[in-house]
């Protein structure tokens, strides 16, 4: 793949912008990368979705007895994680709404999919800040039903388009990686040095590996979801698996914000 096919190529598929994130980690001061990660919500955010699944994970186990006091002082942690999750949420909604703004698009496939993706996100986060008001006894909880049932169903929709999206961007950088196996192999047989090729394809399989982890994620986020719009009934409900499915998106948002800032 010459110059110009790569100066072509969108920003997110194109291997010469993609940033260093091996580098950066090497680089960086522990305590700094540390300081910058809790400086972000979505860095505390995922902290605390992890220690609440984590919980969750515990108390659906049953290795506790119901009984017991420190069961009790668990459940109450979960569920005060779990309205603190959502005061992280104020607000959050714009962030969709500037990526939709800020997004190009190849065909009318991209703009149906990148509205439903953005906007199903961006509806989610809306309606959960009204959740929280109604959990925080600000506003009359009368309505915070109907209000969850709007958040999962605009959430759930929200992953189909994000993984569909993501899936196509993941078959256009298995042919970018392909297209520079292809080049390193001609440079090698001819004599050479194709250096710069070869930390090229590095960039595009971190990438690579990153949406992958990324598509999981949505999997897991959209599991939880779906268990919200059925109200906890049906095998894929189960109280064990939605805790474990919760603990892995959290730590892949985790692993992810914490390579990007």
């Amino acid at each position: 793949m010459d110059s110009k096919d790569l100066a072509a190529l969108p920003p997110s598929r194109n291997p010469n912008i993609i940033p260093n994130h091996s580098a950066k980690r090497k680089d960086r001061d522990f305590l700094n990368h540390l300081e910058t990660y809790l400086a972000k919500r979505d860095g505390v955010d995922k902290l605390l979705k992890i220690s609440r699944y984590a919980t969750k994970i515990i108390l659906a186990s049953s290795a506790l007895p119901e009984n017991l006091p420190l069961t009790q002082r668990l459940k109450s942690f979960e569920s005060s994680v779990g309205v603190s999750r959502k005061a992280f949420r104020l607000g959050k909604f714009v962030q969709d709404i500037n990526s939709l703004r800020s997004s190009s698009f190849d065909s009318k496939q991209d703009i149906i999919l990148s509205v439903i993706a953005y906007g199903g996100e961006g509806l989610y986060y809306f309606a959960e800040q009204f959740i929280w008001l109604a959990k925080s006894g600000l506003i009359d909880g009368k309505h915070s039903r109907n209000m969850a049932k709007i958040s999962a169903w605009a959430e759930f929709i929200g992953y189909l388009g994000s993984i569909t999206l993501k899936f196509r961007d993941l078959k256009g950088m298995t042919e970018d990686e392909a297209c520079l196996e292809s080049s390193i192999e001609i440079a090698e047989m001819r004599g050479i040095d194709c250096e710069e090729e070869r930390v090229k394809l590095r960039k595009v399989r971190d990438k690579k590996l990153m949406k992958k982890l990324s598509i999981v994620q949505d999997f897991a986020d959209g599991l939880m979801a779906l268990a919200d719009i059925r109200d906890g009934k049906g095998r894929l409900s189960a109280p064990l698996l939605l805790s474990s499915a919760g603990l892995l998106s959290a730590v892949i948002s985790t692993h992810k914000n914490w390579v990007s800032c």
